[in-house]
Formats: C-alpha cells, structure tokens, sequence
C-alpha cells in the first residue's frame, strides 16, 4: 500500500503527455495493475485502489477532486439534503468522501466501462461505505438509462479534458437538467442574498456544480461554456475555478432523443 505525497502542481505540467497515465500496451492485454494509496482529504483519509491505465483517464485522482472536496465543505449548506449525481466519477472518490462527510444521498457514473465500475464498488467497500454506492454506466451523448432524472445536483471534476467530448458532455448535461422531474416531498434549497451578509445563498434545482485544476486552453474553456449556452443553459462563476451551470429561464423540456 502506497501513501500518496499528493502534490496537485505534480499533474499540471505537460497535459498532454502525462506520466501517470502512460503503460506499455502488451501489459494491458495481459493484466490490469492496481496500487491503494491513502489520500488525505478534508478532515478524513480515504484508501483508494487506482488502476495503471484508462483510455479516459478514470484510473487516478486529478488535481480538481481535492480542490473541489474542499471547496463543497466550506459550503455545506448548500448541498445538505440535495440528491446527487456525479459525472466522470473515476475512482469515486470525491462521491465515497461526501458520503462519509455529510451523508449526501450520491449516485455515481461514468464512462460505459465494467471496470470503472467494479472499482468504484471496490473502493466503496474499502472505505466503509455497504451497501456499495449506485452507480449508473453512461457514456456521454448516449441516450441515458433513466427516464426520470430527479437528481437536483449533478457535480464532477476535471471533466474538460477532452476537447471533442463537449458536445456529447453538453448533450447529456442538457437532459439532466431539462428533463429533472423532482420527488413530491423534496423541498427545494433557497436561492438568493443573506441579508446580513450579502452573499449568494443556496443553488437551484437542478443544477451543475463543477471545477476543475487541469489545465486547458481558454478556447477550450470557452467552447464549452458557449456550447452550454447554445443549448439554454446559464453559466455562472461562483468560485475559484468552480461553476454553477443551471437552466436559463423560459426554457421548455425537451424529451430525450431514442
């Protein structure tokens, strides 16, 4: 078992050419190698198995889960009593520490992959947490497998890595949000200003709450929050790299394409 000395600037430099992702293509026909390493987040340690290689890189813990761990403690409030969906999960995490954390009701998924998901149960065990967390296998663009979506927050980091994805990413985003039906008994959060602070209160429901620390060009970035807006959605900044894409006002659902 491997400690992690975790130094998120570790994983900036060179995107494109990360080490921690490379492998030599005749191991992985034969095997798949695993290493549990201990990581430190807010106030508790998690032991996660991460996993020698992924086409999509949902073998290790990027930079944006541990920024955005922290970030989510420090506004508690406004995630207590949500129904969470993550997207682009990896390793589960930042899903297995909001469990732990604040016992936030939190379904994960990710790319159309056996393994991704066997690891996440493996480390939902690992840490505690049976039964194992729901997971749901969905790769973005797909028709996605539930009808009825009533999850008021989705959340995920380091998504943006993969230029060509946005489209799809924006597609099933859009169908989250749009076609959100709430459960009859589930109160929505407050959105607005403290009155004696003056800061912004609560997210609405639904809403995308993501972040990320990879780097990316601001094209990119930019391409992806047009195509946001392309497709009705509001973007807004909320915090250090942290954004809150939520439905633009007026907009009417649109079934999901079969």
């Amino acid at each position: 078992m491997d400690i992690a000395l975790f130094s998120p600037s570790s994983l900036f430099a060179d995107d494109g050419d990360d080490e921690e992702v490379s492998v030599d293509e005749d191991q992985t026909e034969i095997h798949q190698s695993y290493v549990e390493r201990k990581h430190q987040f807010s106030g508790i340690e998690l032991l996660i198995r991460e996993f020698s290689f992924h086409q999509l890189n949902a073998n290790l813990l990027w930079p944006g889960t541990f920024a955005f761990s922290e970030w989510l403690v420090q506004h508690q409030s406004w995630i207590d009593g949500r129904r969470c969906l993550e997207l682009g999960s990896g390793t589960g995490a930042l899903a297995i520490f909001l469990r732990k954390s604040f016992n936030l009701d939190i379904t994960t998924s990710d790319y159309d992959d056996q393994e991704i998901e066997e690891n996440i149960a493996h480390n939902c065990q690992a840490n505690g947490i049976t039964p194992v967390l729901p997971h749901i296998k969905h790769s973005w663009g797909d028709p996605f497998p539930t009808a009825d979506p009533d999850w008021d927050l989705v959340i995920a980091s380091d998504i943006l890595l993969y230029v060509k994805q946005y489209p799809n990413l924006i597609k099933s985003l859009s169908y989250l949000l749009k076609s959100y039906k709430p459960k009859e008994d589930k109160a929505v959060c407050p959105v607005g200003n403290d009155q004696n602070s003056g800061k912004r209160m609560g997210l609405p429901a639904p809403a995308f709450l993501m972040s990320w620390r990879r780097r990316i060009g601001k094209e990119d970035e930019s391409l992806f929050f047009s195509g946001c807006e392309d497709a009705g959605l509001e973007v807004e900044h909320i915090g250090s790299r942290v954004y809150c894409i939520k439905l633009r006002k007026n907009i009417v659902t649109i079934p999901q394409e079969s």
